[in-house]
């Protein structure tokens, strides 16, 4: 109760002093009247104590109590005062202008009434000295100041939840335009990086293998002089980079999440809760600019749509994923549905073989929940790569890019298919960095070739072009996934690694394109999760804290129950059921449950 007093606004507070004053003047009266009383005066007295707490309380839970409440005890105190005092019918004044004010949506069909005929006609039938004519007109008068107040309630009401939308869509055009700064700068970026960069890389490597060619002290001079001026362009192409990198892009992903959680905290005027949980640990560009969206999204739709005052944010750091959960209390919504905000993070996480999970129902808030996998880097393992290509400078380059990674080793270089058929067969390496055109043998056929033999060699496919044809052919035939070449070096790693581990990866602008195609490999998803370890035994791939979920589910438990029950946090207990419901392919519990029992599942 004291957290909703701590929400009143100033007519709440006017409305509290009408109250305490027509109460306090009323016991006033009753004491110095005491004796003409048919009651005992504690009985009257406690009778007046109980109309100024009890309707006031009620208020607090339900207007609809209120009103029944008011015209009950007040009206009541009324009519028996004015039976014995006939000028106390003024006392009804004050309660008819809270019944007003304190109405809402269809309550004035029935409260109007009472208050204005009914329960004044009462006054008049007990005391017989009042004149209709008069208390008629005064009551409906108050009752009208009271609805006037009420519509004044409702002006400021709607100004205050306009000028928090304003408050909440400027935090998040502000958010908007940081964000697209830092991807234009991030783009630009890799455009410098993959055409200048890998150009004087290539420039550089071609110049040296000319030395052997050069037969003259003066030719020589010549070369060192196209090497040296190549180096110091690509030293101040190095240098342009990292002055285009952003300080916010530095910062670790809990510190930019928190910050940005104070942000709308600030502007938006409702209260948000972060704690990180686990040890932090690096992650990408890409995985910290999906989860900053992702926040940013669930924030601005928990005010603006939930009306919520208080969102708890939670980012755990995983030993295979990273975790993002924003917990509102707002009103929720029973069938939930996509908007494009949600699309797009989803979209985004998908790209990063993650998820994102929505779990909202109405009176119980939303919980937005995003799972990004953790690109772990093991410190023994050794990634075998083998690089198709058949430009020699963008073999060598790839090759000296790659060999700077720790867990990376190029075994061998193919200048066709044939070549690569052959390598795969001598030398059988881990994954195949594989162009598609190429002379002799392309790049799909080689795929297909190396698939039949050597199913467990992974292919990752490295193309120039954004051919969506080839894309879904070369992906038939095996591929494990399709990248340009214009990815930056340190995204190809990362995306090596993923499709190592049996994750599939396809280039963002790309997977759109062919999103309006045909689906790859008989599938509707483009981007393969990762292989997991552990396989289900059911047919939806229920693990076993989700098949316990629904089987209380289908007991009629509540969320709360279920948690204490598991000794599991209320967030952890909607997350499994989020992940419940996206698995049945369903929008809410009663949809799970009436699933659940016809899979046999409960």
């Amino acid at each position: 109760m004291l957290d909703i007093v701590k929400q009143w606004a100033w007519y709440d507070w006017v409305m509290l002093f009408l109250r305490l004053l027509s109460c306090f003047s009323l016991t006033v009266t009753t004491i110095q009247l005491g004796d003409s009383l048919t009651l005992p005066l504690w009985i009257v007295i406690l009778w007046e104590i109980m109309v100024f707490s009890v309707p006031w309380i009620c208020l607090l839970l339900n207007y609809r109590y209120y009103l029944i409440a008011e015209m009950l005890l007040f009206g009541g105190l009324s009519i028996y005062l004015t039976s014995m005092f006939p000028e106390a019918y003024l006392t009804f004044l004050m309660p008819a202008f809270l019944i007003a004010a304190n109405s809402a949506e269809k309550s004035y069909r029935w409260a109007a009434p009472i208050t204005i005929v009914i329960l004044p006609l009462l006054l008049v039938l007990f005391s017989r000295e009042i004149d209709a004519f008069v208390i008629f007109p005064q009551v409906g008068l108050a009752y009208v100041m009271g609805f006037a107040f009420h519509l004044l309630i409702v002006n400021h009401r709607q100004n205050e939840i306009i000028r928090k939308q304003n408050s909440v869509l400027e935090q998040y055009l502000t958010q908007i335009e940081r964000v697209t700064l830092l991807e234009e700068r991030d783009r630009l970026s890799k455009d410098l990086h993959d055409t200048m960069g890998h150009s004087y890389v290539s420039i550089i490597m071609g110049m040296e293998t000319l030395r052997q060619d050069i037969a003259s002290q003066e030719g020589v001079q010549k070369l060192e002089s196209l090497l040296q001026l190549a180096r110091k362009g690509m030293k101040e192409v190095r240098g342009y980079l990292h002055q285009m990198g952003s300080p916010q892009e530095t910062l670790p992903l809990g510190h930019s999440l928190r910050q940005l959680a104070e942000e709308f905290q600030t502007h938006a005027k409702v209260n948000v809760r972060f704690r990180a949980i686990g040890e932090e640990y690096p992650v990408g560009k890409q995985v910290k600019m999906t989860l900053f969206r992702c926040l940013q999204e669930s924030l601005t739709n928990a005010v603006r749509h939930g009306h919520a005052t208080d969102i708890v944010v939670s980012l755990h750091f995983e030993q295979q994923q990273t975790r993002l959960e924003v917990q509102d209390n707002g009103h929720g919504v029973e069938n939930w549905e996509d908007g494009f905000g949600i699309t797009t993070m989803k979209e985004r996480a998908a790209h990063l073989q993650g998820r994102v999970s929505v779990f909202s129902e109405r009176g119980e808030g939303t919980l937005v929940t995003c799972l990004v996998p953790r690109m772990v880097e093991s410190a023994d393992e050794i990634i075998r790569l083998v690089i198709v290509d058949d430009h020699s400078f963008i073999r060598e380059s790839l090759r000296s890019i790659l060999e700077g990674q720790r867990d990376l080793r190029v075994v061998g270089l193919a200048e066709d298919g044939a070549q690569a058929v052959e390598l795969c067969e001598e030398l059988e390496p881990d994954l195949v960095l594989m162009d598609l055109e190429m002379p002799n043998m392309d790049g799909i056929t080689a795929t297909k070739r190396i698939k039949e033999k050597w199913p467990g060699i992974r292919i990752l496919v490295l193309s120039t072009f954004q051919d969506t044809e080839k894309a879904k052919e070369i992906m038939r035939s095996g591929a494990d996934g399709y990248l340009l070449k214009s990815i930056e070096s340190r995204e190809l790693a990362e995306t090596i690694r993923l499709v190592h581990r049996g994750g599939t990866m396809i280039a963002q602008d790309l997977f759109h394109k062919m999103l309006d195609g045909q689906p790859v490999n008989g599938q509707e998803d483009l981007l393969v999760a990762p292989k997991q370890s552990e396989k289900d035994e059911n047919a939806y791939g229920l693990t076993k804290r989700e098949q316990e979920i629904l089987q209380m589910l289908a007991q009629g438990m509540r969320y709360k129950t279920i948690a204490s029950k598991l000794y599991l946090s209320d967030g952890t207990v909607r997350n499994y059921a989020s992940a419940l419901y996206d698995k049945l392919g369903v929008r809410n519990r009663d949809d799970a449950v009436q699933k659940g029992k016809m899979e046999g599942l409960v």
